[in-house]
C-alpha cells in the first residue's frame, strides 16, 4: 500500500488514485482485460447507434431510447477506462484536481442521465406490452423526445448544482483518493473546508435524480410481469418473461452494485469490496447493455444482416 502524501502548507495541484494495488502481475492482467472490455464496449455501443440511426426498420420509439442509452454508454466508459488504462501503461497515478472534478461531473451527469432513461425505456415497455392499443399515441415521436430531452437536461442541472458546490471546497493535506477513479466520496473526504453542506447537497439531489427513476422502473416491470402471467400461451410467456427478465437483470446489477457502493463509501474495512461493485457499474453496465438490450433482439440482429449484405454487394461492385 502506498503512503499517504501529504502538502504542508497550502492546496494541493493534484490526487493520486491508488487504483487496484501495486502487483504487477496483477495490473498487467488488468489491464488486458480492462482493454478488451473498453473495445466491446466501444464498438457494441457505436454499433448500435450506427444501425439506429441509418436502418430505417429500427426507427421506432424502443430503438429511438436504444440508440441514446448505447450513446450514453460510449460516453460513459470513455470518462472511466482510458484514465485507467493510461495508469497501468505509465505507472503514473497522478490525476490534476481539476481533471479530477471534471471526471467527477462526466461520470455523475452520465450516471443520473442513465437512471431516467432506464426509467424512459421500461415506461416505453409497459405501454407496449400493457396498453398497446394506446401505444401510437401515448408515445409518439414528440413524447420520445421530451423525455429523451429530459433525461439529458435533467440530468445536466442536477450535476451543474452540485459542481457548483464542489467548486466551493479547497483540498489540501492528504491527497490520496482510495479508488480507481474520482468518484464523490473519497473525494470529499480529502477536502480541507467544511464538506457537509456539500454532502448534505450530494444526499438530496442523489434522492431525487435516482429514487423517482427506479420506482418508476420497478414498478413498470411489475405491470409488465402482471400482463405476461396473463398470457394464454406458455411459448409467449416463456419468450417475454426472457426478454423481460434480462432487463431486470441489467436494471439490478446496476442499482444494486449502486447502493450498495454509497452504502460502503466511508468503510475502511470494506474499501476493497467496495472497488469490486463500482466496476459493475461503471465498467461493466456498459458492456452489459448493448448485449442485453439490443443485439439479443431479432430486429437488430435482422439490421446487421442487412448492413452485411449491403456491405459485400460494395465489395463485389468495386
Amino acid at each position: 500500500m502506498k503512503k499517504l502524501e501529504g502538502s504542508n502548507g497550502g492546496n494541493i495541484t493534484n490526487f493520486i488514485l491508488l487504483s487496484f494495488g501495486d502487483s504487477q502481475e496483477l495490473q498487467t492482467l488488468l489491464f488486458m482485460v480492462f482493454l478488451l472490455i473498453y473495445i466491446l464496449t466501444m464498438a457494441s455501443n457505436l454499433l448500435i447507434v450506427t444501425l439506429v440511426v441509418s436502418d430505417q426498420h429500427l426507427h421506432s420509439p424502443m430503438y429511438f431510447f436504444l440508440g441514446n442509452l448505447s450513446c450514453l454508454e460510449t460516453c460513459y466508459s470513455s470518462a472511466i477506462l482510458p484514465r485507467i488504462l493510461a495508469g497501468f501503461l505509465t505507472k503514473n497515478q497522478r490525476v490534476y484536481v481539476k481533471g479530477c472534478i471534471v471526471q467527477l461531473w462526466a461520470f455523475v451527469f452520465l450516471a443520473v442521465a442513465e437512471c431516467y432513461l432506464l426509467a424512459a425505456m421500461s415506461y416505453d415497455r409497459y405501454i407496449a406490452i400493457c396498453r398497446p392499443l394506446q401505444y401510437s399515441t401515448l408515445m409518439n415521436f414528440k413524447v420520445c423526445f421530451h423525455l429523451v430531452a429530459a433525461s439529458w437536461i435533467g440530468s445536466f442541472i442536477i450535476d451543474t448544482i452540485l459542481l457548483m458546490f464542489i467548486l466551493q471546497l479547497s483540498f489540501c493535506g492528504h491527497n490520496v483518493i482510495e479508488h480507481f477513479f474520482c468518484d464523490f466520496i473519497p473525494m470529499m473526504n480529502l477536502a480541507c473546508s467544511d464538506a457537509g453542506q456539500v454532502k448534505l447537497v450530494s444526499a438530496v439531489l442523489t434522492s431525487i435524480s435516482t429514487l423517482p427513476p427506479f420506482i418508476l422502473t420497478i414498478t413498470s416491470y411489475g405491470y409488465i410481469i402482471s400482463a405476461i402471467l396473463g398470457i394464454p400461451s406458455i411459448t409467449g410467456r416463456q419468450k417475454a418473461f426472457s426478454t423481460c427478465s434480462s432487463h431486470l437483470i441489467v436494471v439490478t446489477i446496476f442499482y444494486g452494485s449502486l447502493t450498495v457502493v454509497y452504502l460502503l463509501q466511508d468503510n475502511n474495512e470494506l474499501r476493497e469490496l467496495n472497488k469490486v461493485f463500482s466496476v459493475f457499474y461503471t465498467i461493466l453496465t456498459p458492456l452489459i447493455n448493448p448485449l442485453i438490450y439490443s443485439l439479443r433482439n431479432k430486429e437488430v440482429r435482422e439490421a446487421l444482416r442487412r448492413v452485411a449484405s449491403k456491405c459485400s454487394m460494395c465489395k463485389r461492385v468495386q
